[in-house]
């Protein structure tokens, strides 16, 4: 059974915007934290945005001021909106819940061209 399954992603020059989105079982969105890690190819896995359940969003200071995390509880999704995007944001994304259920998505591919 998929618990989170995620949409979105391709092929983008830089400077251009993308917007990934991650749909939730009922039995974990409402309980755990979401967010979106990336990997690049000979990097380790990093966070790029979370929101709790309360809201609260955090960032880390390399996509700071470019992506939005937003989440919807009706439809239980969580969003991932991408503006400015440079070459360095080029990786595979994925969605997770935690800490009460720690699951990740299959991930999609972020490309982004010079």
């Amino acid at each position: 059974q998929v618990q989170l399954a995620e949409s979105g992603g391709g092929l983008v020059q830089a400077g251009g915007s993308l917007r990934l989105s991650c749909a939730a079982s009922r039995s974990i969105f409402s309980i755990n934290t979401m967010g979106w890690y990336r990997q690049a190819p000979g990097k380790q896995r990093e966070l790029v945005a979370s929101v709790t359940t309360s809201g609260t969003t955090n960032y880390p200071d390399s996509v700071k001021g470019r992506f939005t995390i937003s989440r919807d509880n009706a439809k239980r999704t969580i969003d991932l909106q991408m503006n400015n995007l440079k070459p360095a944001d080029t990786a595979v994304y994925y969605c997770k819940s935690w800490p009460i259920h720690d699951f990740w998505g299959q991930g999609t591919q972020v490309t982004v061209s010079s």
